[in-house]
């Protein structure tokens, strides 16, 4: 099947699909034409690939998932270290970013938002 219906089946962009495919997270073969020719498992890495990321998976990540999705031997166990690696990694992200945001808040509630041109966001932003 052609970029486009292989995008639409799998839920995402075509331009997603052809950078998946430019760095071999997906290798359909070239038809004669020249142009890539995806089958029904090309969609269902796609679909995988789309539903990883929509998770915050990196690329790097995708890479050893769709590693162990291909191995039918694989022990659940890699799997599971994998998502719990990234989970330790969302918590820390959202640990940072309720700092971020706390600290965001105060400041904002300095500021007067009045038409004077003094304003504690700008002081803080500036490192005053």
């Amino acid at each position: 099947m052609k970029i486009g219906d292989a995008a639409n089946a799998a839920g995402l962009p075509v331009k997603t699909v052809r950078y998946y495919a430019d760095i071999d997270l997906v290798a359909p073969p070239r038809a004669d034409n020249g142009y890539r020719d995806y089958d029904a498992a090309d969609v269902k890495r796609l679909s995988f690939v789309g539903r990883s990321r929509a998770f915050g998976f990196s690329v790097a990540e995708c890479r050893r998932l769709l590693t162990l999705y291909d191995d039918d031997s694989r022990a659940s166990a890699d799997v599971k270290a994998i998502a719990e690696e990234h989970l330790a990694a969302l918590d820390q992200k959202m640990a940072e970013l309720a700092t971020l945001r706390a600290e965001l808040s105060a400041i904002a509630k300095e500021c007067k938002g009045d038409a004077g041109a003094r304003c504690p966001i700008i002081d803080h932003l500036a490192g005053a």
